[in-house]
């Protein structure tokens, strides 16, 4: 989801120079890495040490992350929220203003109005006192110190332009803020209840109780993307006098607009605010309170619930207690740690870049979901289910992000599967894209599917001691691909006319259902796949006329191709069709990089006529994961298929910062028996559009897709969604080790002739790089292209990777597999 009203923002701008954060992040990383090299002792490295928090924070390319204070899959992101474009709430941009540290926030989304940003505090000086500070919005923005932006797992901090120091840490629910002032300054704070980052304050309370230094919290705000009308509640619990070490001088509430109204009253302890209903921007308002002896130092504990200011205390109280800012930092270090040393590499022969790369994506990879069990409302309410939010989107994650986290994170998985069933059982679909604990819009239909068919076929004999339960995970399949939801737009599928004409037409008459009537090509390239995890459950339950059924219907992606439509010398095209059969043809080219039309709407927009979500047809195309052996043949043999994959690269229509180019392209070359120039192809990928700057991603992170998909290429691998087959690449490390706790097993690559210097693009000659062998522990596998999980990663051992100079190698035995080609019998 690179983001409805702002497009694809997938250029790459090799060279320039952006504004950092302090120049010191990246020396202690550097020196972290180089003494890692030089150390003996490599069963005792700090991986967290490998961390850059701000790769994909730039203002160029829209990685759109969040570097604030977290813990593995926290609920709490602290980080500081600023002006302009900044969904995640930071952004490295120094031309934009602070607007103050909050609590809550996404990393990675593609929303342009941002997510959450509620409960925002500015640390103020006011030399003439409680009257004249500057309390709303504008009036209180100010500019950062140079360089002076620093984070690491579990940290975060900045510096303001008048010298005052904003840190944060944090545990799943709750956190601590700390201030510093400059010497003799009284220090004063605003909190805000009514400015979040989209502006989407309905109204809400605040109170102070000043005898125990406590501000309670919490109003209705709007989804980042969803409906409008839809509204989420959230509180906060601001406890300010940190085990009474603290004192209050003077507090009171305010509030403002930017029309003149700018009104404070001290000693003032009650906000009770409506929706403002004839519309603007919302009506400002919050706290206002000041600390005694002027103190250097000011401790602010923060709790945060999605229940009630109760409850946002009893986290605080629960999570925090009266553990110092050092101790919840060495404790979400820790939990970081244990994280992120579940992969475990070579680092004293792996290029420092690639470290760096590895594990801040492994760290963006533990960013989100947000674990908010314990922490619901709505329809799941007292869910005796896990709970996770900001499912940003299915459509975003199915393709890496879950087939990642099968290879070393079963528990964590489970619980997110669960917290989809979850979702089927209280609202009768899975969900696709909750934000804000709210249903977020559908993309490409029920790509929950793919998600939950990955953990069922790598996890179907652990899943009832993981909590799953599989009947029930099957019966949330064909929910989805069986019945269509009244209003599809957040989730479901537009099903009934799916299955009545074996694709989704272009203009049908539905008189049955709503949602946006646009994607048709991409909307049935989508469902196909989806089918096809429906049938790969199917199989592992043992339903064999429902694998049958689904089998046939993951083939109806065949019938939006179009062999008639020519583009650039090549024929075959995806393509949406009325429901009379003809096809309504589109350029090719349209909603592609190539596609200089500035009115052209790509996305969720109602006039996006091109029949695909965020992408071309020359982009989808290529979209047959689970039978690509049948699309080489539908584009005219192997020959002509990796022709138009090298034009298609070289021509100008790969997006590396959108997902439909995630999935086939770069590693499409296996399928036709040539993987040495998928090698080749992957390492263009990497080598132009990432780096370790803060503009080192090609585009939105996208809940960590970006981050998985990079992890891959770097490891070697890439994954077949809601399959256990992962096909090998070339790895950028000569050895790693995945690490399963729950299955107690560890499984080690080893590169034979790995040379740093195929870390290039292009490859230099005579460089080993292209698989010439691959043995499982010591037995030669069946491919030298793919691998299954059961084979390899879920039994642990040794997988040894023997590279050399030769480009001309093959998969030396089976391509990977195609479904039409008698692929993907049950795995075990």
């Amino acid at each position: 989801m690179v983001g409805w009203i702002l497009a694809s923002a997938a250029a790459v701008c090799i060279g320039t120079t952006y504004a950092q954060p302090s120049p010191e992040v990246q020396a202690r990383i550097s020196a972290a890495i180089a003494a890692a090299q030089a150390s003996s002792r490599i069963t005792d490295i700090d991986y967290t040490a490998f961390v850059n928090p701000f790769i994909g924070t730039d203002y160029t390319n829209y990685g759109d992350v969040c570097p604030g204070a977290s813990v593995p899959f926290g609920m709490v992101k602290f980080t500081a929220d600023f002006t302009g474009y900044a969904p995640a709430g930071y952004i490295s941009d120094p031309s934009q203003k602070a607007r103050g540290i909050s609590p809550l926030h996404d990393s990675g989304t593609g929303s342009s109005l941002g997510t959450y940003g509620n409960f925002e505090v500015m640390p103020l000086l006011c030399p003439s006192g409680f009257d004249t500070c500057t309390t709303t919005l504008e009036a209180r923005e100010r500019y950062r110190k140079n360089d002076s932006d620093d984070a690491y797992p579990g940290y975060f901090s900045l510096t303001l332009d008048n010298d005052i120091k904003m840190e944060a840490t944090s545990t799943r629910r709750a956190g601590i803020e700390r201030f510093t002032f400059p010497g003799g300054s009284k220090p004063y704070f605003v909190l805000d209840l009514a400015n979040d980052l989209p502006a989407s304050f309905a109204g809400g309370t605040l109170d102070i109780d000043p005898e125990n230094g406590r501000i309670t919290i919490g109003g209705y705000y709007g989804s980042s993307f969803g409906p409008g009308s839809y509204h989420y509640q959230a509180f906060a619990c601001y406890d300010l006098l940190n085990s009474g070490t603290q004192k209050l001088s003077e507090y009171g509430i305010w509030t403002g607009d930017t029309y003149g109204l700018d009104a404070k009253g001290l000693g003032q302890t009650h906000l009770n605010l409506s929706q403002n209903l004839i519309g603007g921007t919302p009506y400002q308002s919050g706290a206002l309170f000041s600390y005694e002896g002027n103190p250097e130092e000011v401790i602010l504990r923060v709790g945060i619930s999605f229940v009630s200011t109760d409850q946002a205390c009893a986290n605080a109280e629960e999570e925090i207690g009266t553990s110092s800012f050092e101790e919840i930092q060495k404790a979400s270090k820790a939990l970081w740690q244990e994280k992120l040393s579940k992969i475990e590499i070579d680092v004293v022969n792996t290029p420092p870049n690639v470290t760096e790369m590895l594990y801040s994506s492994l760290y963006r990879a533990s960013l989100t979901p947000n674990n908010a069990t314990l922490e619901t409302q709505g329809a799941f309410a007292n869910t005796t289910s896990f709970y996770f939010d900001s499912l940003y989107c299915s459509w975003d994650t199915f393709r890496t992000f879950y087939p990642f986290m099968t290879l070393h994170s079963p528990v964590e998985f489970a619980q997110i599967v669960d917290n989809y069933i979850d979702g089927w059982r209280k609202l009768g679909w899975m969900p696709e894209c909750r934000a804000n604990n709210l249903p977020g819009w559908t993309q490409g239909g029920s790509s929950g599917d793919s998600i939950v068919a990955q953990f069922a076929v790598n996890y179907h004999s652990e899943a009832q001691a993981l909590g799953v339960n599989l009947d029930d995970l099957y019966a949330a399949l064909v929910a989805d691909g069986q019945v269509n939801p009244p209003e599809w737009n957040t989730m479901g599928r537009q099903v009934d006319v799916y299955k009545q004409f074996s694709y989704v037409p272009f203009a049908v008459l539905d008189t049955g259902s709503t949602g946006r009537q646009t994607r048709e090509g991409s909307r049935t390239l989508e469902y196909a796949f989806q089918d096809f995890g429906i049938r790969q459950v199917a199989q592992v339950l043992g339903k064999t006329d429902d694998v049958e059924y689904y089998t046939n219907r993951s083939y109806w992606y065949r019938n939006v191709w179009d062999a008639t439509v020519y583009s650039d010398g090549y024929q075959g095209f995806m393509q949406k069709r009325f429901p009379n059969g003809t096809f309504y043809n589109t350029d090719p080219i349209d909603c592609s990089p190539k596609d200089t039309r500035s009115s052209q709407e790509c996305s969720l927009q109602e006039d996006n006529q091109s029949g695909f979500y965020e992408s071309s047809s020359w982009e989808y195309s290529w979209y047959a994961p689970h039978d690509t052996g049948y699309l080489i043949e539908l584009m005219g043999g192997d020959t002509t298929f990796t022709n138009r994959l090298d034009h298609f690269f070289d021509g100008g229509y790969y997006q590396a910062g959108n997902e439909p180019s995630f999935q086939q392209t770069p590693i499409g070359y296996h399928y036709a028996n040539q993987p040495w120039r998928s090698v080749d192809r992957v390492r263009d990928v990497v080598m132009n559009n990432f780096n370790i700057e803060t503009a080192g991603l090609p585009g939105n992170d996208d809940q960590a897709a970006m981050a998985t998909l990079l992890g891959f290429h770097l490891l070697g691998l890439y994954p077949v969604p809601s399959t256990a087959h992962y096909l090998i690449v070339s790895p950028f490390t000569p050895k790693y080790t995945i690490h399963n706790a729950y299955l107690n097993t560890s499984t080690t690559v080893t590169v034979t002739n790995y040379s740093a210097a195929s870390v290039a693009y292009p490859i230099p000659d005579g460089v080993p790089a292209y698989v010439k062998n691959v043995t499982i522990n010591g037995v030669p596998a069946k491919s030298r292209c793919y691998v299954s999980f059961y084979d390899t990663f879920k039994v642990g051992g040794e997988i040894e990777i023997v590279v050399t100079e030769d480009k001309t190698y093959d998969c030396g035995g089976h391509v990977p597999e195609s479904l039409s080609m008698e692929g993907f019998a049950r795995a075990r």
